[in-house]
């Protein structure tokens, strides 16, 4: 017999929880089945939440999922997927929103904070600037190329130009290893040491370039390179 959202006590049910205890008291299943709003014939929108979180692993890959994948899971259409794609959007803008207002880089910690959980988990590597203004504020952040890390390729004028029309102060570059390992490579160790030297040129100091791996990261300015 399939229990549907009718059949749970009505104070136990993701909306009246949500609000007589607040957001933060619901599981990610319950958040997911408000956005869903319906099940199916066959499972109630709690049971689907769950399938949906339990084909993609969690948050972790449902967070990069496309309209076509979550359309091929049995129940979920594309107005549903469309939701649910929405409301990860928001959330990613929100927490943008929040760090570029306030958030200050003081050392190679804050800066691998700032970059950790959105690019630990990426298949590729991604290159990334930070701009920072006098007080060690960011006031922009840009992925300036995605690939594989080269010297040629990672063009200082790419990064630099943005830092100019900005008008920032200074930059810090991150980019992340899918592998998970940090340690630098010798591409990692000429694109600093390339960017280092154009940064004094042009005034714009490069104050670190951090590798990130799977919750550890490098500074290769802790290791002389910048």
């Amino acid at each position: 017999m399939t229990l549907m959202i009718r059949d749970v006590p009505k104070e136990a049910r993701p909306r009246e929880r949500l609000l007589s205890d607040g957001p933060e008291s619901l599981s990610n299943q319950e958040l997911l089945a408000l956005l869903l709003r319906t099940g199916t014939k066959e499972e109630s929108v709690l049971q689907l939440a769950q399938r949906l979180l339990h084909h993609f692993e969690g948050l972790r890959l449902l967070k990069d999922a496309t309209v076509e994948e979550m359309t091929s899971i049995k129940g979920i259409g594309e107005a549903k997927a469309i939701q649910i794609l929405a409301a990860i959007e928001l959330g990613r803008r929100i927490g943008r929103l929040s760090y570029d207002e306030r958030y200050v880089i003081r050392s190679p910690e804050d800066g691998a904070k700032y970059v950790m959980d959105d690019m630990r988990f990426l298949s590729q590597e991604h290159f990334v600037a930070i701009y920072l203004n006098t007080k060690n504020q960011v006031i922009h952040r840009k992925t300036v190329f995605i690939g594989s890390l080269n010297a040629s390729i990672v063009h200082p004028r790419e990064v630099f130009k943005e830092a100019i029309k900005r008008s920032a102060a200074s930059i810090i570059c991150a980019h992340n290893h899918p592998s998970g390992d940090p340690t630098p490579s010798r591409e990692d160790i000429e694109v600093t040491r390339r960017l280092a030297e154009c940064g004094r040129i042009i005034g714009i100091e490069l104050l670190d370039h951090l590798i990130i791996g799977d919750q550890k990261f490098i500074s290769l300015k802790e290791k002389g390179y910048v």
